[in-house]
């Protein structure tokens, strides 16, 4: 990151999506702390002391939006990953990267994955408390029964980021699912303009 005073200064920007504003935060020495999504029940506001500032987040912004446009299935920013949970909370995020794109596994998957068989809830919570959303991919975590659940960022964005990674045909539900005519329409047009570029 460029220096901007102190390390240990938190920089924040926002970067527009096809699933709605985000807000990226971190700092020098500490990485990439947070990717909020600005609305929805997890919406986070920068802190008093934080300074806003585009330029510590260029390459995470460029990632992000070649996500976005289907030309990129992981990341490798030149910030490390910083988020901050309980040692049980990092273990399912840890767990979470190892979910491949487009492919999607079970709470009950995770749990097993950390050892932790009969912690189904707890990862369930430890998912929805994810500080970094789409790149800790915990829009990959469905139910058992194949139904979509839980999302902080809402349903709609977690079925749109599905989409995105092929694992659902736009405008096809998941088993049980509801249509996702509810998905946001920027996304839904992103998504089109995308198919249509192939």
């Amino acid at each position: 990151m460029a220096t901007h005073g102190s390390e240990h200064q938190t920089f924040y920007t926002y970067l527009d999506t096809p699933v709605g504003t985000l807000l990226l935060a971190g700092c020098r020495d500490h990485g990439l702390r947070y990717i909020s999504f600005q609305r929805g029940k997890g919406a986070k506001a920068p802190e008093s002391h934080w300074l806003q500032s585009e330029t510590p987040f260029r390459d995470v912004t460029r990632q992000l939006k070649e996500y976005f446009r289907g030309k990129r299935t992981t990341f490798d920013f030149d910030l490390k990953l910083a988020p901050t949970g309980t040692p049980f909370q990092r273990s399912v995020w840890k767990a979470l990267l190892q979910i491949p794109y487009g492919q999607t596994r079970s709470y009950g998957d995770i749990a097993r994955k950390i050892g932790r068989a009969k912690a189904v809830r707890a990862v369930g919570l430890a998912n929805g408390a994810n500080p970094l959303p789409i790149v800790v991919p915990c829009h990959r975590v469905i139910g058992s029964s194949g139904r979509l659940v839980g999302y902080g960022g809402g349903l709609p964005v977690k079925q749109a980021l599905l989409e995105i990674e092929g694992v659902l045909a736009s405008g096809v539900a998941l088993r049980g699912q509801p249509s996702p005519s509810s998905a946001p329409a920027r996304a839904r047009r992103a998504l089109a303009t995308r198919a249509r570029t192939r």
